[in-house]
C-alpha cells in the first residue's frame, strides 16, 4: 500500500481527487480523513502534529527559576494524539510512503515529523514531492518526479522552534513572575514578536513627542472660456519652490497682492509625457500589502489565499519571488480566461498585445513562483465574497504584469498675479495600458485647460489656509510587515501571525495598530534593562543562522547553543532588576485599568475581575475603602481616552465580539439606574398568583435593562431589554401573559415593536437556539466542514479545544474568533 501524507485534510482531498481521477472515497479513522482508493491512502496532517516542549518538571513557573529553562532538555510530544496514531496504523500497513508537505522550511519541518513517526513504526522507502499551485498538471508532475526530503531545511525549522522556545517561555516566565501576573494574563515575549513591538512602540514616541509647527498655504481658482482650476502660490527658497508659508505676515502679504488683482498672466507652459511602467508579480509581502487596501488584515489575507491555494485556484501565497519562472508561458495561461465570463474580455484583449512580456521585480528565487492564478477557474458561486475578491486581486494582478505600460500626459502651468507665483499641475491618461485590467491603482486624472504663454486668465476667488505639520503616521499591517523584511524580523510565513500575536496579548489594539500601556512598559523595561530582548540585530542574525543551516552551512546544535549562550548573558543583565523590573511593569499594568479617582477616599478606581471571572470598578485603596461599580455582564472591558468632564472617569468599552459596545462612563449609568423608577407592568408569572409579585422595568446599575420581578432576590425571574432606546408601555396587552406590549424608540424613523416581553424573549431563544456549530455566528457551512476536519465537529468539541491549538490548524480561523464562539456558547 502507497501512503501520502500532506500538511491539512483539504490538501488531501484534492490530491487524492486528482491522482484517482475522481473515485477516491473517504473514511474516518480514529476521527480523521483517509482517502482511499486502489492501493493508495491518503491522510492530511494539521499542520504540526509534535510540538516541542520542556519536560513535565519545568511546567510549575513558581518551582522553577527561568533561567534554569535555557539549559533544559527539549522534548518532542505528539499534539494531535489522533492523527499521530492514525498515522502510524496506516505507516504499519505501508510498502512506500510519500511525503507532500507545502515546499517551504515550515513544510519541509512538517514532513520530517511525519518522516519520523513513519520510521518509528518501519523502514519502507520514504520520498517527497514538491510543487507550487495544487493544480492536475503540478501535481502528476510532482509525483512522476519524486526526490528526498531536505533534512537541513527541515533543521532550520527545527532551530526556529526550539530557540523561539527557549527564548519565549523563559523570558516570558522572567517578566510575568516579576511583575506577579500569572494565569491567562501573563506577560508574553518572543524573539520575533519583541522587536516588532519597539518598531510599533517607536513610532508611538515619535507621534508623542511631535511638536507641530504652523504653516499657511494659498490657492486661486483660474478661469479660461468658463472652465475652472486650481493653482497654488509658491515662493523661491535658496533655489527650490516652496508652498508652504511659515509666517503669518508673510502668508498675510501674498494673500492680500493676490486678492488685489483680478487676472494673472501665464509666464510658463510645460507639456511631457510619462510612461506608467506595470507593477510587478506578487510576493507575500506586495500581496498583503494590496489585500490591505482592500480593507484586509494581513492574517486574513493569509488565510483567504491558503485556501485559494489547497483548492488550486492560486500558486502557493509564501513566497519571496518576483520573477516568473521560464517555463510560465503567459500566453497559455492568458488563454485560460478567455471565454471566462469575469475576465474574458480583458484576457482577449491582453492576447491581442504584439508582445506579451511579464515585469520582473528584485527578488529571483528557486522555490516557488510569484503568487499568481494557476488557470484553474472557480465559478463565482463556489466562494465567499472575500474569497472571491482576493481570488480576482491575484488575477487582475497577474493581468496587470503581461499588460503594457500606460501613457500619462502632464501639463504644467505658472503663472504671475500681482508680482506672485502661481502653479497648477494637469494630468490626462493618455493610454491606460494595464490600468484598464488592474483597478486597484490610481488614475485619476486633474484637468488643466490648454493655455499659452501671456495669456491672461481671470482669478475667481482666493483661499488662504491654516494648516499644521503632521507626526508620522502609525504603520498599517502591510507597511508594518514591510519594515519587518528590511529589518529581517521573522519570515514570508510567520510575520503575519507574529503580529496577531501581539493583538491577542493585549499589546496592541485599533487598526493602524497602536501599542498599549502594558506595551509601552514591557518595551521600556526591556530597553533599560535588557536591550536585547528587543533588538532587531539579534533576531536578523538568528534568522540569517538558520538560513546558514539551510544552505548545511551550520548545524541545528551549533546555532541553538549559540543562541543559549546569548539568552544567559541577557539573563545576567536582567538578574539584578527583577524587582525594579516588576514594579515598572505592574504600575503600567494599573494605568492600563485606571478609571479615574475613587470620590470617596481619592484613590484610584481599577477595573477587577471578581473571583466567579465577573468583571467591576473597584478601589485600589481596598480593603480600607470598598466603593466599588458594576460593569455589564457580557464582555472584557477596555478602557477608553474618551472621557467624563463630570465624574473624571474615563469611559469603558465591552469587548464582546460582534456584540461589542461602548459602556460610557460607570459612575454615570450607575447613577442614572439609582435615579429611575420601576415602572410595574403585570403579574411576574413565577411568583405572581401566590406572592402577588409583579413585573417591572428596572435600570440597573451596571447599565442594563430588564423586566424582573418586584420581589428579587426572593424572586429571579427576569427578561432581558436592550441596552439602548426610550421604552414606552402600551395599551396594548398579550392575552396570554396578561402583559402591556412594548416599543423601543432608539430615535430613528422606525421605532422597534418589541411586543410582550415574554413573547419576545422566547422567540429571541428560540431563534438564537445553538444546536450545531453553524447555529453560531459566522460559522457558515464551510468553515463547520474545515472545524470538523480539525476535530472540531461539534458543540462539545468546541468548548473544550484550545483557540490558539484551533487557529493553526484551520485556515481562516483565528484564536480570538474561536474565544468568541466559546463565550457565545457560554451566554
Amino acid at each position: 500500500m502507497r501512503l501520502i501524507i500532506t500538511e491539512k485534510d483539504n490538501a488531501a482531498r484534492r490530491i487524492a481527487e486528482i491522482l484517482s481521477e475522481g473515485s477516491a472515497s473517504a473514511s474516518r479513522q480514529n476521527g480523521v480523513n483517509v482517502y482511499r482508493w486502489g492501493n493508495t491512502r491518503v491522510v492530511g496532517l494539521s499542520g504540526h502534529v509534535v510540538g516541542v516542549d520542556f519536560p513535565e518538571e519545568y511546567n510549575d513557573w513558581r518551582d522553577v527559576e527561568p533561567v534554569e529553562l535555557i539549559d533544559a532538555d527539549v522534548t518532542k510530544e505528539p499534539t494531535q494524539e489522533n492523527i499521530v496514531t492514525t498515522l502510524k496504523q496506516l505507516a504499519r500497513e505501508a510498502d512506500e510512503a510519500t511525503i507532500a508537505t507545502d515546499y517551504d522550511r515550515e513544510g519541509e519541518l512538517i514532513g520530517k515529523e511525519a518522516y519520523e513517526l513513519i520510521r518509528e513504526e518501519t523502514d519502507v522507502p520514504v520520498d517527497r514531492v514538491r510543487f507550487s499551485s495544487i493544480t492536475e498538471r503540478e501535481v502528476r508532475d510532482a509525483f512522476a518526479n519524486p526526490d528526498d526530503i531536505d533534512f537541513d531545511l527541515a533543521a532550520a525549522g527545527e532551530a526556529r522552534q526550539i530557540i523561539d522556545l527557549v527564548w519565549g517561555a523563559a523570558l516570558t516566565r522572567f517578566l510575568s513572575l516579576s511583575a506577579r501576573q500569572l494565569g491567562d494574563d501573563f506577560i508574553s515575549v518572543g524573539r520575533v514578536q519583541s522587536p516588532t513591538l519597539k518598531l510599533i512602540v517607536d513610532r508611538e514616541r515619535e507621534i508623542q513627542a511631535f511638536d507641530p509647527e504652523d504653516y499657511w498655504e494659498i490657492f486661486a481658482d483660474l478661469q479660461k472660456n468658463g472652465s475652472g482650476f486650481e493653482a497654488q502660490y509658491f515662493y523661491d527658497d535658496d533655489g527650490k519652490e516652496a508652498e508652504r508659508v511659515w509666517v503669518e505676515d508673510d502668508a498675510d502679504d501674498a494673500y492680500a497682492d493676490l486678492t488685489s488683482v483680478g487676472a494673472a498672466t501665464v509666464t510658463s507652459v510645460r507639456r511631457r509625457t510619462r510612461t506608467d511602467s506595470p507593477p510587478t508579480p506578487f510576493n507575500t509581502t506586495a500581496f498583503i500589502s494590496a489585500a490591505s487596501s482592500l480593507g484586509y488584515s494581513a492574517q486574513q489575507a493569509m488565510s483567504i489565499a491558503e485556501e485559494l491555494y489547497t483548492t488550486g485556484y492560486i500558486t502557493y501565497p509564501r513566497t519571496d519571488n518576483t520573477v516568473y519562472p521560464d517555463d510560465l508561458e503567459e500566453d497559455a495561461l492568458l488563454d485560460e480566461f478567455v471565454g471566462a465570463g469575469h475576465f474574458g474580455e480583458d484576457a482577449e484583449t491582453l492576447l491581442e498585445q504584439d508582445d506579451i512580456t511579464a515585469t520582473e521585480g528584485d527578488e529571483e528565487t528557486t522555490d516557488h513562483p510569484p503568487i499568481h492564478p494557476t488557470g484553474e477557474i472557480p465559478p463565482k458561486v463556489d466562494l465567499s465574497d472575500d474569497e472571491w475578491e482576493i481570488y480576482e486581486l491575484v488575477v487582475r494582478r497577474f493581468f496587470a504584469t503581461v499588460a503594457e505600460a500606460a501613457t500619462w500626459e502632464h501639463l504644467r502651468v505658472v503663472a504671475d498675479a500681482g508680482g506672485r507665483s502661481l502653479k497648477a499641475n494637469g494630468k490626462r491618461l493618455v493610454e491606460p495600458g494595464y490600468h484598464e485590467v488592474y483597478p486597484y491603482s490610481s488614475a485619476s486624472e486633474n484637468h488643466v485647460p490648454d493655455v499659452e504663454e501671456g495669456e491672461e486668465l481671470a482669478i475667481s476667488e482666493v483661499r488662504m489656509e491654516a494648516k499644521q505639520t503632521q507626526p508620522p503616521r502609525r504603520y498599517g499591517q502591510s507597511r508594518l510587515i514591510q519594515t519587518m523584511e528590511d529589518k529581517g524580523l521573522g519570515t514570508k510565513s510567520t510575520r503575519h501571525n507574529s503580529i496577531e500575536k501581539l493583538y491577542d496579548r493585549g499589546y496592541i489594539e485599533g487598526d493602524p495598530p497602536r501599542p498599549t500601556t502594558l506595551a509601552m512598559a514591557v518595551v521600556e523595561a526591556a530597553e533599560e534593562f535588557a536591550d536585547h530582548v528587543v533588538s532587531d540585530e539579534m533576531t536578523a542574525q538568528l534568522e540569517a543562522d538558520m538560513t546558514a543551516i539551510a544552505n548545511g552551512e551550520a548545524t541545528l546544535d551549533d546555532v541553538a547553543d549559540e543562541s543559549r549562550e546569548m539568552l544567559k548573558r541577557v539573563f545576567e543583565e536582567l538578574r539584578d532588576s527583577r524587582e525594579e523590573i516588576g514594579e515598572h511593569l505592574q504600575e503600567s499594568l494599573k494605568a492600563d485599568k485606571t478609571l479615574g479617582p475613587c470620590p470617596k477616599c481619592g484613590e484610584d478606581m481599577l477595573v477587577r475581575r471578581s473571583r466567579q471571572g465577573s468583571y467591576f470598578v473597584g478601589c485600589d485603596g481596598f480593603p480600607e475603602c470598598r466603593n466599588t461599580l458594576p460593569l455589564p455582564s457580557t464582555g472584557e472591558p477596555q478602557v477608553l481616552e474618551e472621557h467624563c468632564e463630570e465624574h473624571d472617569m474615563h469611559h469603558v468599552k465591552m469587548l464582546a465580539g460582534r456584540d461589542t459596545f461602548v459602556h460610557g462612563c460607570p459612575r454615570c449609568e450607575a447613577e442614572k439606574a439609582d435615579e429611575s423608577e420601576d415602572e410595574v407592568i403585570g403579574p411576574c408569572p413565577e411568583c405572581g398568583s401566590e406572592h402577588d409579585g409583579e413585573l417591572a422595568i428596572k435600570h440597573l446599575r451596571s447599565g442594563s435593562r430588564l423586566v424582573g420581578c418586584t420581589r428579587y432576590p426572593d424572586c429571579d425571574y427576569s427578561l432581558p431589554l436592550p441596552r439602548n432606546g426610550d421604552i414606552s408601555v402600551t395599551e396594548a396587552f398579550c392575552e396570554e401573559h396578561d402583559l402591556p406590549e412594548l416599543v423601543i424608540d432608539a430615535d430613528s424613523d422606525d421605532p422597534w415593536e418589541l411586543g410582550c416581553p415574554i413573547c419576545n424573549y422566547e422567540e429571541y431563544q428560540a431563534r438564537t437556539a445553538v444546536e450545531d456549530l453553524e447555529d453560531l455566528s459566522g460559522i457558515g457551512s464551510a468553515t463547520a466542514e474545515k472545524l470538523g476536519d480539525a476535530g472540531v465537529d461539534s458543540l462539545t468539541a468546541l468548548r473544550e479545544a484550545d483557540p490558539d491549538i484551533v487557529a493553526t490548524e484551520v485556515q481562516g480561523v483565528s484564536a480570538t474568533q474561536v474565544r468568541d464562539w466559546q463565550d457565545e456558547l457560554e451566554a
